[in-house]
């Protein structure tokens, strides 16, 4: 039996919250805003949760792109992950950027078509 995947987001931020509920409905994940855990127990930083989205499983770590990719993969959409893996530094920087500018109307019209 696979351990448990643990996803630390931010959950004030609404492509985040609304990201998260959509891989809950295919992968069961414990979710963990990071405003109200204690990420010592996780070997992270305050620093590093408001710059990228954690997922954990087992003795795996993955942060960013790297983690959005994981969670496309375990939900079953395989060549969406595929697609951000082969996009290297291009798909990381997007994901930094979307990171950095969460309230940004871009960002808010991601958020939008991922709602229920």
């Amino acid at each position: 039996m696979l351990p448990p995947v643990t996803v630390i987001y931010d959950g004030t931020c609404l492509l985040c919250t609304r990201s998260v509920d959509w891989v809950k409905k295919e992968v069961a994940v414990v979710a963990l805003d990071f405003h109200t855990t204690d990420l010592s127990k996780f070997g992270l930083t305050k620093q590093q949760c408001e710059k990228s989205v954690y997922v954990l499983q087992g003795e795996s770590k993955y942060a960013g792109a790297d983690a959005v990719s994981y969670l496309l993969e375990l939900r079953g959409n395989k060549v969406l992950a595929l697609l951000l893996k082969s996009f290297g530094p291009l798909g990381r920087g997007a994901y930094r950027w979307v990171a950095s500018h969460r309230s940004s109307p871009l960002v808010r019209v991601l958020s939008w078509l991922l709602r229920d």
